[in-house]
């Protein structure tokens, strides 16, 4: 079971960056994947999920409106395209997987509730 997350760089503020994570070693159809980052000296924080088996779950609220998390069943692979970066949002991004249904509410937004993470990838935002 591995998840690889790409699409990291530096970046100026204002500008897009995509991340991926390629998924694979099991099905995740019944699973939530989802995007968290961590600043230096910050614990790590949910940023946005999705269903693997299709409809957004829900996004941060410092990044409404900028991120768009999005997958692709055939690639096995989920993206956060991130646009209007900021440099607050420097951080490094993991995906993650966990199982989880539209009866654990708002439980996608807990860190303790994934249990297969990918490695992150740094973003780094400039003024």
């Amino acid at each position: 079971v591995q998840l690889q997350a790409s699409g990291g760089g530096l970046v100026q503020a204002g500008g897009s960056l995509r991340l991926s994570c390629v998924a694979s070693g099991r099905t995740f159809i019944n699973y939530a994947m989802g995007w968290f980052r961590q600043a230096p000296g910050k614990e790590r924080e949910f940023v946005a999920a999705i269903r693997w088996s299709g409809g957004i779950i829900g996004y941060a609220d410092s990044v409404k409106g900028r991120f768009t998390i999005s997958r692709d069943s055939a690639k096995n692979t989920v993206y956060l395209q991130m646009n209007s970066l900021k440099t607050e949002d420097t951080a490094v991004y993991y995906c993650a997987a966990a199982l989880l249904s539209s009866k654990d509410g708002l439980a996608y937004r807990e860190v303790r509730k994934y249990d297969v993470w990918g490695q992150g990838t740094q973003v780094t935002v400039s003024s």
